[in-house]
């Protein structure tokens, strides 16, 4: 009789549970959501409570980003951009020193918030970080002496034995020349604020670099040319490189960058530079 009453009672209690209506769990509302659930906290709330945007920028790249080595100061149109954006999480820039080479390393390792300097946005760094809304076009096209300007205009005419092409380590120029040169005598330079003055010296012809910084270079050097810059190589955009997985980070950015490059605020910065 007793087991007859706890099965009866073990029926009730079972129909009792189905006819219930199921319980939905919502999920808690919040920009770093996602990021509670992977148990890490994203930079858009991580930057306003430290009061800091620490910035990955190598430095060397007018002009986009440019560290005095008399002042350890950096300027540039990046830097300029570094310090709207920090200023608009309620914090101040903080610029982290880092190489083409060790860029999206020091980003993905946690080193930085952001990666900022004229980033070209490749298929290889977009397999370990975000990229933002770009920023520019760019793509790359030839520094020249002036007076060598009719000799170089062509990828036929600079892959020739004795033409002696000159790159900086670790970046997509390296990348470019070693692509699409066969021939011509390709040369390493450490030091990429002081490349272009081995052109002028006559111990390199060519230097293949994004037009915006063949501009700016022939800006400041009357002796070198950039040759077609609006019709560059090949196609290529600027962006900023963001922490792979911190989706809520990278739609702040987004929408950052397209306000700035609508409202006037990048391109004031940029003509300030090239024009």
């Amino acid at each position: 009789m007793k087991r007859a009453a706890a099965l009866s009672a073990l029926a009730c209690l079972l129909a009792v549970t189905a006819a219930a209506p199921a319980v939905s769990v919502t999920p808690a509302r919040g920009r770093d959501t996602a990021s509670r659930a992977a148990g890490k906290t994203s930079a858009l709330d991580a930057v306003p409570r430290r009061g800091v945007l620490r910035v990955c920028t190598t430095g060397d790249y007018r002009p986009f980003s440019y560290r005095d080595p008399g002042t350890g100061r950096y300027r540039g149109v990046d830097i300029e951009m570094a310090r709207d954006l920090a200023k608009s999480l309620d914090a101040r820039p903080r610029y982290v020193a880092t190489t083409w080479a060790r860029l999206v390393g020091d980003l993905s390792a946690g080193r930085c918030d952001i990666a900022m300097g004229g980033v070209s946005v490749t298929l290889a760094r977009a397999r370990s970080a975000y990229f933002s809304e770009p920023t520019r076009t760019d793509g790359k096209t030839p520094l020249v002496r002036c007076t060598d300007k009719d000799r170089y205009r062509t990828l036929r005419q600079i892959d020739r034995p004795g033409t002696r092409v000159i790159v900086n380590p670790g970046g997509t120029n390296e990348e470019f020349a070693r692509s699409h040169l066969k021939h011509a005598t390709l040369t390493v330079h450490p030091d990429n604020t002081t490349i272009f003055d081995e052109i002028i010296a006559g111990r390199a012809d060519v230097m293949m670099t994004d037009a915006s910084e063949t501009r700016y270079q022939a800006k400041i050097h009357p002796q070198l040319c950039s040759l077609h810059p609006d019709k560059p190589f090949t196609f290529s955009e600027k962006a900023y490189a963001l922490p792979r997985g911190d989706d809520e980070f990278k739609a702040y950015v987004d929408q950052w960058v397209h306000l700035a490059t609508h409202d006037g605020t990048y391109r004031k910065y940029e003509d300030a530079w090239l024009k």
